[in-house]
């Protein structure tokens, strides 16, 4: 089976040509294609390798939600990495589901997207990061300590990174296959819980939440379990709610984060 259907080519012109590209990948792991939209530097051409971020959005969203909030190629221009924005199917939470054989994207996303994103793009292996938003801030964390070795550090924004502070929200009990509030597929599959995998990891971390956010008492739950595993982990705690505004001004605190982080 073919992964990769159609690759789209959006030309744009401001001083010098580049292009903006929608890669549809075909899934044997997901139930319908993938969107993926990639946001190249200016002079991409003429650039040598260049550093990588994959950026998750939220649940009910896709693959335009965080052009609509960050203008990704300014900030491809600007910062000068490759951005990555995959679709997460609406309500994938980027996991592997433990009932749906179609709902597999943790898969998708290490055996078909992110070894394919390597091979088309000119990627500095050592500068390769993961953030997203609400579930995509779950999901970047999650599939971080996944595979923390494919990365150079992640971060998270407004994340839910305890999936029982979804209970019968998110299109998570469908996903996960409808278990009761104290089943331990809750525990299994959240960030919260799995975060002890890290201990020992030195790779840095950022995540934020806005202290009026409804995951705001979960975010902090887990700097406190970071602070006790002794991770490299940076937690920024500020006034926002769980909305646009919010992640338009952290995502701006994250680039400059992980820009700190080049090597």
């Amino acid at each position: 089976m073919k992964k990769l259907i159609i690759i789209i080519t959006i030309l744009s012109f401001c001083c010098s040509a580049y292009a903006q590209e929608q890669i549809i990948y075909q899934s044997k792991n997901l139930p319908k294609a993938d969107t993926t939209w990639v946001f190249k530097p200016k002079n991409y051409k003429k650039l040598g390798k260049l550093p990588v971020m994959f950026l998750l959005h939220g649940y009910s969203g896709n693959y335009k939600q965080w052009n609509g909030i960050m203008d990704a190629q300014k900030y491809a221009d600007e910062y000068g990495f490759i951005i990555v924005c995959p679709d997460g199917l609406f309500s994938s939470w980027y996991l592997n589901s433990p009932v749906k054989a179609d709902w597999q994207y943790e898969n998708f996303f290490f055996d078909e997207l992110y070894p394919n994103i390597k091979q088309k793009y000119k990627v500095d292996d050592q500068n390769i990061f993961i953030s997203g938003l609400s579930m995509g801030g779950h999901g970047a964390l999650y599939l971080f300590i996944k595979k923390p070795e494919l990365f150079s550090g992640a971060g998270s924004t407004s994340g839910g990174v305890k999936l029982s502070d979804g209970f019968g929200k998110f299109g998570l009990g469908e996903l996960l296959g409808n278990p009761l509030a104290d089943n331990e597929l809750w525990k299994k599959f959240s960030v919260y819980d799995n975060i002890d995998k890290l201990k020992g990891n030195t790779k840095p971390i950022i995540f934020d939440c806005g202290a009026s956010d409804f995951f705001y008492a979960s975010n902090n739950q887990l700097k406190q379990k970071c602070d006790e595993l002794k991770l490299n982990a940076t937690y920024i705690s500020q006034p926002g709610a769980h909305n646009k505004p919010y992640w338009a001004k952290s995502i701006k605190q994250q680039f400059e984060f992980f820009k700190n982080q080049l090597k």
